[in-house]
């Protein structure tokens, strides 16, 4: 049973950093793609960042392209979402997936598995 769990928000003031995890089991982790996305209260889920099974080609969406990082470690089964200089309009729940092979899109609906989530609200 495939299960990703993700960790790491919270509630930060405007200009501040968050860290995110997601720790992913029952498959082979380094041949699926990892994606990012995030919803706010009353929008849909939308994109944020995604990286390829070897971690050498990530994407990112444009309103946090040079503040966000994602990075990932295979041997530890893990997909990271690294979040610098935040903004309040980053508030939403985020939520890691993975996508069997390689992907370099960003639809929500083409990726295959989902955490339940974590909130991250940035306050002003």
């Amino acid at each position: 049973q495939v299960q990703l769990v993700e960790s790491g928000g919270g509630l930060v003031q405007a200009g501040g950093s968050l860290r995110l995890s997601c720790v992913a089991s029952g498959r082979t982790f380094s041949s699926d793609t990892m994606g990012w996305f995030r919803q706010a209260p009353g929008k849909e889920r939308k994109f944020v960042a995604v990286i390829s099974g070897s971690g050498g080609n990530t994407g990112y969406v444009n309103s946090v392209r040079g503040r966000f990082t994602i990075s990932r470690d295979n041997a530890k089964n893990t997909v990271y979402l690294q979040m610098n200089s935040l903004k309040p309009d980053d508030t939403a729940v985020y939520y890691c997936a993975a996508r069997r092979g390689t992907y370099y899109g960003n639809n929500p609906n083409d990726f295959d598995y989902w955490g339940q989530g974590t909130q991250v609200t940035v306050s002003s």
